[in-house]
């Protein structure tokens, strides 16, 4: 009898609690787009259906396991970037990001995470370390790292000590715009 009723109480404080973790997943999302492409005036959430971009999700979807872009535009109605989220391993766990870049030019807008469990004090530089994030705004994907300070247009200087960190940012990086600037 206990068993059955602490599974209820868990099941009922799961259904009470989802709509504001779900809420706080959107405004974390929302925050991310916001600060990737320098908070734009106004933005259009694309949707990958197949292979095509989309308007509109398909009838039906749940839109929020539907995998999206968000275009950024300035106050003239001119595209400033599109943000997408990317999530591949990293050294400990998934690493989750939202990147903005420009299509037309494959430079990049910046990436915010979205979350990381890299090893504290190391890894999690990849978040913290404010100057290792800054160093791919202006960047062209694709995106080499090198344990040198570099101007190189494609080259990111990584983290001692969280090299494998660091190259994850990068490989998630380009694959996301690979995936994505063909079909923006």
């Amino acid at each position: 009898f206990g068993g059955a009723l602490a599974g209820s109480l868990i099941a009922y404080v799961y259904q009470a609690t989802l709509p504001a973790i779900q809420r706080y997943a959107g405004l974390k999302i929302e925050g991310a787009v916001r600060e990737v492409l320098g908070a734009p005036t106004r933005m259009d959430t694309l949707y990958l259906v197949g292979d095509k971009l989309s308007r509109t999700p398909p009838a039906g979807a749940d839109i929020r396991a539907l995998t999206k872009a968000y275009v950024g535009f300035n106050a003239s109605g001119a595209r400033i970037g599109v943000a997408v989220e990317a999530v591949e391993p990293g050294f400990a766990d998934d690493v989750r990001l939202m990147i903005g870049f420009n299509p037309a030019t494959s430079a990049l807008t910046g990436y915010a995470m979205l979350g990381q469990k890299e090893t504290p004090g190391l890894g999690d530089k990849i978040e913290k370390d404010t100057v290792f994030v800054a160093r791919f705004r202006g960047k062209v994907a694709p995106i080499k790292g090198t344990k040198n300070s570099t101007t190189d247009a494609s080259t990111v200087q990584t983290i001692t000590g969280a090299t494998i960190s660091s190259r994850a940012v990068i490989q998630i990086i380009n694959h996301a715009v690979a995936l994505w600037q063909p079909r923006l």
